[in-house]
């Protein structure tokens, strides 16, 4: 079943093999050079490394910008200023990579070959002197034998790589008169055009969150490899599959059977006669040997050896997410041996047992008899269980990979898993994750929805193309099947969703021709490559859709989009939604109803910590040129610098979210009024994201059976107005505060229809067991007071909430509880329940808190709540107190000089209450003294002048 399209595209050299007979050169060993025409000199370089940060450690940028330039360029590791701009001529050049003369290798090896993990992006290869050949994909990994030219190499032989300018190439190719074209108003730039005719990270130039840096280089090591005949192969990727038997990536597999092993290993040099292929599993944690065995149907397909085996009787640990249980992991060994049992490759996996399987199967009759309503199901199940996906979008984590280190995504999937996050969609168009990205998510719990790098464009359809994103996905694929976490493969982004109804309304005569070419590669092309490839990942080929009618693999077209096939009061797919008319931000009959949500939000800004490792003083201001340059919501749609009109729009929408909602900040102080702006941004994005995760949630018991809520986006790739939760540098947004809070197992929402004054109070939980339990209701006026006989509310309710479900315990009308005043009143919800956490059997308490208001908060009658805050040394923990009234958003902040996070923030203190509320320090520069500068405010503070 595992078949392997192209041999230059096996890949990875990450565990290198212990064999005799092969010699490797890891080349990050030999000493590098950059040089340009356009820079006229030649500076030190590193391998794997991007142009733009060797010129940053050589001090050339500074050197070579303009004298208005120089201070800027001094800080491009913070991405500082306008660098987005002044550093275009970096990616307008051609740049050279040259190594030192390699010495010392061997030259009794019957085969010499050049490894590459990763040219970026379109790169001219030469050794000895000779053209070697030329790359034009980010993704693919490169394979060359060169074995005739280091024979004949004088001297020590030299390695030069040439990456030719990306904006320049594609350019080219675009106005290369056979070249394919496109109905007019279709294809999205962000700034640099023609980023589709490209097999590079689509972002790199630009997106409406990031810069367009366009860097090159080597961004992934490479090796020299020199091998003797039957006496070793090198292995270059290794396709693990792990899955029940009989499993089909598109039904759900029978948990009853036992598990099978498939592995394949793709390999440079030549195998002896009758290899054979054995396994070891041996547990993680104990050492225990799970198994032992010799693979069965062993084959060799071109440079491809696969077996296969199944586990009879064997019940390994189960992989399972964060919350739902134990991350299981086991190593397995792969060995071939030839006919006198020697070994000639040896490669070992981390992975794990277990099933995920996207269900998009239609909605049986079972199901309509517990009131889910008809059409298909579009949801998640890890190991049989249906569960509910909480999470968020995973953009780039920065613009230059070779700064994305272990570390920082340790840190940043820590914080997914602190904020109750239990699944991330790897967005396309960034670049297909490294290996310690997805085993950091083996170790953690968190499912990674992973994606072809596709998005927001109509690609070419030519076979050229086609065979070169063929080999692109065949390796991909093939390299990261063995994470457990792995949990799909989608074709692209908003292919189905944008892309394909852009078409329809520029060229309606030419539709069905696009929606052919449409299928012709995300479902004729990419569905069989996936399917030869794993049985254990399922596939879909957009990201958004209403899913398909059927699947028949016989079929030239193997999988039949639903499209607009559907029928009113049915719900089949997953929901994106973006709506930037504030005025209809908390109206939650505006929301689309789906069985789950992919994609949801509004930008913010960022602190003003955030901002000031970017920023100058004197351009931190709301609609400063630089601010306003950095954002690039809306998006220039050209290599414009002056994206003021464009930007304007994103700016005013957060005026109006701001201005429509809260007090409106007017400080005296102009980067402390630029502070108070800035957060509450952040206040109306948090509350809006609040508003639509519980509302998703709630779904889980409603006819659409919604089961999941990914919101847009988990984090920064710089410093700028975003939809990120987390700030580039690792400071957490108001959002991820409170969408750590919204995604606790068991919640308790309200939901106030403000047109008509309905409100209700829900509990939902997503434990796979009845949860039970009482929630407390309390009516005060905003200065603490009880209001009278809580104005005819139950003081409070006793519930019990089915498994994965939500039960609505009150409703009312605001209208008819006879407040006295709706501006000064808050009605606090306190849950307490008991309950089971999935695969245990011990009964745990939950907890939650939430508040309702019945006039927006610029409406509130808020009064000073005197908060106090005091830092307990012993307990290494603040307490927070209000004195005077309710303290409504309540936030601790921090100062520069530490990350970290607290461990509950914007929340609601009543007059006498104190919390005890810990830091967890990530990085300290100060030596503990942050704490002496540690502040709270609440609402109150941004409406006061000071």
């Amino acid at each position: 079943m595992h078949v392997r399209f192209d041999i230059a595209t096996a890949l990875l050299a990450s565990i290198l093999p212990v064999t005799l007979g092969q010699h490797i050169r890891d080349l990050r060993s030999e000493h590098w050079s950059l040089s340009s025409r356009a820079l006229n000199q030649t500076v030190s370089a590193q391998f794997p490394s991007q142009v733009h940060l060797d010129l940053l450690e050589a001090g050339v940028i500074v050197r070579s910008c303009p004298t208005a330039r120089i201070v800027c360029a001094k800080h491009m590791w913070r991405y500082h200023g306008l660098n987005d701009f002044n550093l275009r001529w970096i990616a307008d050049a051609n740049w050279t990579y040259t190594s030192q003369p390699i010495q010392d290798l061997l030259d009794d090896f019957d085969s010499t070959w050049l490894v590459f993990d990763g040219l970026d992006t379109f790169a001219t290869i030469s050794f000895c002197g000779q053209l070697i050949a030329s790359t034009d994909n980010q993704f693919r990994q490169y394979a060359f034998d060169v074995t005739t030219t280091l024979r004949s190499c004088k001297g020590d032989p030299v390695l030069s790589i040439n990456f030719g300018s990306a904006p320049n190439i594609v350019d080219a190719i675009a106005q290369d008169p056979d070249s394919q074209k496109w109905p007019p108003n279709v294809q999205i730039t962000y700034e640099y055009p023609n980023r589709w005719f490209m097999r590079k990270e689509q972002s790199d130039f630009g997106w409406d969150w990031g810069p367009a840096f366009a860097p090159a280089g080597p961004w992934k090591p490479a090796y020299i490899v020199q091998l003797k005949k039957a006496e070793g192969v090198y292995v270059l990727n290794t396709d693990l599959d792990i899955y029940r038997k009989g499993q089909i990536n598109y039904l759900p597999p029978d948990q009853s059977q036992p598990w099978v092993v498939n592995a394949s290993i793709d390999y440079l040099g030549s195998l002896p006669d009758s290899p054979t292929m054995s396994i070891e599993v041996r547990d993680v944690q104990s050492g225990a040997v799970l198994t032992s065995c010799t693979l069965d149907n062993v084959t060799v397909s071109g440079s491809s050896i696969t077996g296969v085996t199944v586990l009879e009787g064997l019940t390994p640990k189960l992989w399972w997410p964060q919350g739902l249980g134990d991350q299981n992991l086991y190593n397995v060994s792969i060995t071939v041996t030839d006919e006198e049992k020697h070994s000639v490759a040896h490669v070992t996996k981390r992975t794990g047992f277990r099933t995920i399987f996207l269900n998009q199967r239609n909605i049986t009759e079972a199901q309509r008899a517990q009131g889910i309503a008809p059409g298909a199901n579009w949801h998640f199940e890890v190991n049989g269980h249906e569960f509910y996906a909480k999470g968020s979008n995973l953009i780039p984590p920065d613009s230059f990979w070779t700064r994305v280190t272990e570390e920082k995504m340790s840190r940043l999937f820590d914080a997914v898993v602190v904020g109750n996050q239990n699944m991330l969609r790897v967005w396309s168009s960034g670049a297909y994750l490294h290996d310690f990205i997805y085993d950091l998510a083996d170790e953690k719990g968190i499912l990674l929805w992973s994606e072809f790098q596709f998005s927001d464009a109509l690609y070419p359809s030519d076979n050229a193309f086609l065979e070169n994103v063929a080999t692109e996905i065949v390796y991909n694929v093939r390299r990261v099947n063995h994470h457990p976490s792995l949990a799909l493969w989608a074709g692209g982004n908003e292919i189905e969703v944008l892309m394909l109804p852009l078409v329809k309304a520029a060229d309606p005569a030419s539709y069905s021709w696009y929606v052919g070419e449409y299928e012709k590669m995300y479902i004729s092309l990419f569905l069989p490559l996936v399917y030869e490839n794993t049985r254990s990942t399922s596939y879909s080929p957009s990201s958004t859709t209403e899913g398909y009618l059927y699947v028949n693999l016989s079929a030239p077209v193997p999988m039949a989009e639903r499209y607009d096939n559907t029928t009113s009061g049915s719900y089949y797919g997953d929901t994106d939604h973006y709506n930037y008319d504030t005025s209809v931000a908390f109206d939650y009959g505006s929301y689309p109803v789906g069985r789950f949500a992919n994609e949801f939000g509004f930008h913010s800004m960022p602190s003003l910590q955030t901002w000031q490792q970017a920023v100058e003083p004197k351009d931190l201001y709301f609609n400063s040129s630089v601010v306003m340059l950095r954002n690039h919501h809306n998006p220039a749609g050209s290599l414009s610098t002056d994206n003021y009109t464009n930007s304007a729009v994103g700016m005013g929408q957060m005026t109006m979210g701001v201005e429509s909602y809260y007090p409106i900040p007017s400080k005296s102080d102009p980067v402390a009024n630029f502070s108070a702006w800035c957060h509450a941004t952040q206040l109306f994005q948090a509350d809006m994201y609040k508003t639509q995760i519980q509302f998703y949630r709630r779904g889980s018991g409603k006819p659409e059976r919604q089961l999941g809520s990914l919101y847009w986006q988990l984090e920064d790739i710089w410093q700028a107005p975003s939809w990120a939760g987390l700030e580039y540098g690792g400071r957490w947004k108001v959002l991820h505060h409170v969408a750590r809070d919204v995604y606790q197992p068991v919640i308790v929402s309200p939901f106030w229809n403000y047109t008509t004054g309905s409100l209700e109070i829900y509990v939902t939980s997503d434990l796979w067991s009845p949860a039970a339990g009482i929630v407390n209701l309390t009516w005060l006026d905003l200065s603490g007071h009880p209001i009278a006989g809580n104005v005819g509310t139950p003081e409070s309710v006793p519930f019990t909430v089915g498994a994965l479900n939500t039960t609505r315990i009150y409703g009312a009308n605001v209208e008819s509880l006879g407040l006295p005043d709706t501006k000064d009143a808050i009605l606090i919800l306190s849950l307490s329940a008991h309950g089971r956490l999935p695969n245990s059997a011990q009964t745990i308490s939950f907890s939650h808190e939430d508040h309702f208001t019945p006039a927006f908060p610029k409406d509130l009658a808020i009064v000073d709540p005197g908060l106090k805050v005091e830092y307990n040394n012993k307990s290494q923990s603040f307490a927070v107190e209000a004195t005077s009234g309710v303290s409504l958003y309540t936030w601790l902040d921090y100062p520069t000089g530490v990350v970290g996070y607290f461990e509950e923030n914007s929340f609601v203190l009543a007059p006498g209450e104190k919390k005890q509320i810990g830091f967890t320090v990530l990085e300290d520069t100060t030596n503990g003294a942050w704490v002496r500068n540690v502040t709270v405010q609440s609402l109150w503070d941004q409406k006061v002048r000071d």
